[in-house]
Order: structure tokens, then sequence, then C-alpha cells
């Protein structure tokens, strides 16, 4: 008699960020109660956390880059595992808004709910590890990961005699800038002039271990950047190689230990430049694409990101999928029930305002903003369905987020009516096509189907 993860059967939903500080347990529309069966129906349900859970008793972190501090209730978390969330990743660029004592508290609550987590830990090495979920169709390794952080929330590597630093599972990325000749000599008098060369053959020589060694005769660094000597203008982006090695050893154990390997990245870097760019936004940075390949080549058999809020295209790289980004699945992140003094001070108000109008200060009323545009509330749930150990089927179900409905209702999925889903689609396949991936639309839902 043999197991039933033997057969190699197994389907997992996919959708994307969380920023969830409201519960959802009791709604009852006819659209919402049908995503809530679909999520329910697969082996696993996965997403992002982009969100805090603590209630208030905890610190924030001063960081420079902050809008918002995002946290929700513990209770938010009963309302995942009622919708069919199964496991969450907890490493993205809201991970600190707590500081380490929030990031452990998350880890806390969810782990007193049975929802298994990955991303976050006490050290690097914590961070780095999967999440195991156990299943009758099989063993889950989930990873997660962000490249999008403030360095101090990155977790730290340990030693024999001394302890790991608690964080996220950061996975940095080295960027390039091709300039022509006359730039580049420009670049090499300016640092010249400026006294920069002289300061970083000082520094080479009494700190040779932190200066590194490059040719000169095609690169200068300069204020922090890297430029190459090139017939045009270009960024390229690429993974760091010591982070990749990091990495690499867990995915290795899990592919020993465990039936299903899925990893989850947080990305809000864009194409071209590889930093956010409004114009490049559906557009996958160079490094993520390269880390999303090396985690199937790894052994994975699904890579799913989120982080720019929209969609992004759909790949199969090597009959496995890549979602380089599945945008919202939850969007309260104007309804955070409280704020630290700094979000209002931002947003140019003092302390006679209360949450209600910091939600609204930071739109201006609608005016502008996330509230302005409807791709920031439209996005899928991506069901992927595997026979006999191999990909068969994408199914992706196209997710209404209340775009243009006001605050206190926005931000909760619900499936999106035929018109809306076509169009969601439409775009969908536009965003896949560049990856040669082709998508049909049977009765409002996309298909992938994958060749054996």
């Amino acid at each position: 008699m043999s197991y039933e993860a033997e057969a190699g059967n197994f389907s997992v939903a996919l959708v994307g960020d969380l920023m969830m500080n409201r519960r959802v347990h009791g709604f009852r529309e006819p659209a919402f109660t049908a995503l809530l069966d679909i999520l329910r129906t697969a082996d696993v349900g996965v997403a992002n956390l982009e969100t805090q859970i603590n209630e208030f008793e905890l610190s924030w972190a001063q960081k420079p880059d902050s809008i918002s501090w995002q946290v929700g209730s513990p209770e938010c978390l009963d309302d995942l595992k009622w919708m069919g969330i199964r496991a969450v990743t907890t490493s993205n660029n809201h991970s600190y808004d707590y500081n380490e004592a929030g990031l452990l508290a998350t880890m806390r609550h969810l782990k007193a709910r049975g929802l298994p987590c990955a991303g976050g830990g006490m050290t690097l090495d914590d961070a780095r590890a999967p999440a195991l979920i156990d299943l009758p169709r099989g063993r889950v390794a989930l990873f997660g990961a962000t490249t999008t952080f403030n360095e101090l929330s990155a977790a730290g590597l340990a030693r024999p005699d001394f302890p790991g630093r608690p964080g996220i599972n950061a996975l940095h990325h080295e960027k390039v800038h091709m300039v022509p000749r006359r730039v580049f000599d420009s670049l090499v008098e300016a640092k010249v002039e400026l006294g920069y060369k002289e300061f970083e053959e000082v520094h080479r020589t009494f700190h040779p271990h932190r200066v590194e060694r490059y040719d000169e005769a095609t690169e200068v660094r300069f204020l922090g950047q890297k430029f190459r000597l090139a017939d045009g203008y270009d960024t390229r982006t690429s993974c760091n190689r010591a982070d990749l090695d990091g990495i690499k050893k867990w995915i290795r154990g899990a592919t020993k230990q465990a039936d299903w390997l899925i990893y989850s990245t947080h990305c809000h870097e864009s194409g071209n430049t590889g930093e956010l760019h409004e114009v490049h936004r559906p557009t996958p940075p160079e490094f993520l694409i390269e880390f999303a390949h090396w985690t199937i080549d790894q052994g994975c058999h699904a890579f799913t990101a989120h982080g720019p809020h929209i969609l992004r295209g759909i790949e199969i790289y090597k009959g496995r999928p890549i979602f380089y980004s599945l945008g919202n699945f939850i969007f309260n992140n104007d309804t955070v029930q409280r704020q630290p003094d700094p979000a209002y001070r931002r947003q140019g108000l003092g302390h006679e305002h209360t949450p209600g109008d910091w939600g609204a200060a930071r739109s201006g009323d609608d005016t502008y903003g996330f509230p302005v545009d409807r791709m920031f509330f439209e996005s899928v749930a991506a069901v992927c369905t595997y026979a006999n150990r191999q990909l068969a089927e994408i199914r992706l179900f196209p997710v209404d987020l209340g775009f243009g409905r006001p605050m206190s209702q926005r931000g909760r999925p619900m499936l999106a009516d035929r018109a809306l889903a076509n169009e969601i689609l439409d775009g969908l396949r536009r965003l896949s096509e560049p990856f040669g991936t082709r998508i049909n639309v049977e009765n409002g839902v996309g298909v992938i189907k994958v060749a054996a």
C-alpha cells in the first residue's frame, strides 16, 4: 500500500501581498465566498504577510524612508486560516516597522495560531531556512526572501562564539551603469579632481580587505556607484553571490526532506534601473529574473514574487512556474488603527489628528496615490496543479479589490465580474508574452496549459 503523496499530485494557490489590519471573517458576498472556495480547495495556500502583527505594545523603527507603519491585530491571522491561507512569508520592507521586537512578535503570533512562516528568524540561517508544512499529498518547504529592505532589518550570521542578529532573509543585488567613453572619462576626471581617487587609495592601503580591486581601465567607482565602459547607456543588475551561496545550502537540504519547494520573494525594484520607477514598474528587474531562474535550477517547483503592488508577467521556466508579481491580495494600507508621530508629521498633521485623518491625508482624500489607480486593486489568485510531479496547468482567477470604493470598503478581495476579469487577463497576457507564455481565457478564468 502506497502513501498518497507518492502519486505526485499536488496543487498550490498563490496570492500576493497581505497588507491586512481588518477582519474579513463573516463577509458573505457570493464573489467573496467563491474566492474562498478556490483557496480552500488547493492543498496549500501561500501569501506574503506585509504587515506586522502586534498589539502596539512595542517600539517602532525610525526609518527615514517610511510613509506608514503597517500593523494588524493577532485576530487577523485567524481570518487568514479561515480563508484558506496555510502558510506565509514575513520578509519584506515592512518587516521591521516595529523593530526586531515587532518581527519576533509577529512570528510568535503566527506560531501560536499554527501558521508556518518563512523569511525571518533569530539568525540569517533561521531566516533562510524553509517553513515546512506536512500535508496529505506531500511535505512543502516554503522559503521567503526580500530584495527591498532597510539594512537594519537584515538578519546576521551567527558565529560559534557569538549569536546571530534577528531579522529577515535579505537578498542584495549589484548594480552597474554602462556608459560611453566620453562620460566614462568625465567620471574618472571628476573622481580625481574632487579627491575621491586619493581617498580610495588611502583607504585601500589601511583597509585592503574592505576595498575591492577592479579593472580601472574599464570601470570607475564613484559616489557609491559602479560605472563600466560600454558603447552606450544601460543599467545591469545581478544577485549578490555571497547571498546566493548562503541560500543555496538551504534549498539543497530541502530537496532531501520535502516533496515540494516554493520560493517567495518580495521585490519593489523594477526593470531597466533596478530601482522603483513608475514607468518601469510592470517590468521585473534583471536580478529578479536571474534569482527566479536560479531557484528553479536549484530544485524549487515554483517561484512567486510580490512587492510592486501590481501584476507582472508569468514565465514557465524548465516546466515550472515563475510569477514575477501577483500584486495585492488584501490591501488595507490606509486603515491602520494607529500610526507613530513621524507618520502624521510626514503628512503635515499634528496631535489633533487621528488615524482616519492620516489615512485620508496620504492620498489627498483619494485624489492621488494608490486610490486613483485601478492597477493596484486588480490581481489574480494563481492555482498551480501538478500531476505525477509535473506542472500540468495554471488557472488564474482575476481578483477585484474594490477600486473606487471608499476607504472603509476597498482592499478586500472578491472574484472579478466577467468584464473586469477579461480586462485583467488581457493585461496579464500582454505582460507574459515577452516570456513566451500563452494565457487562454475560459469563462473569465486564465488558463496556462503546460506541455509534458
